[in-house]
């Protein structure tokens, strides 16, 4: 058995196991498998598994290394998890089924105008900074219920939030937040969590975890 696989498996028990322990809904998280600088054939023994779920960072790397496999895996879906430029936004909703970094009006309008050129329907999830960082992009925490507004105007099929908390510093209490925050705006969904905190994550209602070294190794 392939080692991604391997780890993938524990990862799934793990997270099993916790659920059970620390929250009280039995829906086990979305795993995606970040596989972001990655090369295709690192990532096809979880693909032949049956792993359905992947992300990447930036939309030209991921045209080129999944537009062939998708079209060969229907089931596949792909998740964008780094930071959207506007202009890259038409070729990124012909690749992406779900976006996790939409974080401006100006971004919303330009998804709202391509899916309707298009007719599309990408799953989106709004990105907050909640942890007020100025070199991470995202809506403030307090923004988030208006420009929610504004993307259901839109009619933006936003799922949830999305967070990255700050580096070296304990998520618990941002977690806290984002799920007061996703709770207060009615939204189901919650993608939060990475290889270092996934756990946390669950505990506080996450249901996309955003896991890469954990299931791939250390990125070179």
């Amino acid at each position: 058995m392939h080692i991604t696989i391997k780890n993938l498996l524990k990862i799934n028990e793990i997270v099993k196991s916790n659920l059970s322990k620390e929250t009280k809904t039995s829906t086990i998280p979305k795993i995606i498998a970040v596989s972001k600088t990655f090369k295709i054939n690192h990532i096809m023994p979880l693909i032949n598994h049956g792993h359905s779920d992947f992300g990447e960072n930036k939309v030209q790397e991921a045209t080129e290394k999944w537009t062939e496999i998708k079209k060969e895996n229907k089931n596949l879906k792909l998740h964008l998890i780094g930071r959207l430029q506007s202009n890259k936004v038409k070729i990124a909703l012909k690749i992406f089924d779900y976006i996790h970094s939409l974080d401006s009006k100006k971004l919303a309008d330009k998804i709202s105008s391509q899916q309707q050129e298009h007719k599309l329907n990408t799953k989106i999830f709004i990105q907050v900074n909640i942890g007020q960082e100025d070199q991470k992009s995202g809506i403030p925490e307090n923004e988030v219920p208006d420009f929610y507004k504004y993307c259901k105007n839109l009619n933006l099929n936003i799922l949830g939030l999305m967070c990255i908390p700050p580096i070296n510093e304990d998520s618990t209490e941002y977690f806290v937040r984002m799920q007061e925050l996703n709770k207060k705006v009615g939204l189901e969904e919650l993608s939060m969590g990475m290889s270092a905190d996934y756990l946390k994550a669950i505990k506080y209602g996450s249901t996309f975890l955003r896991i890469g070294s954990d299931i791939f190794g250390q990125r070179g």
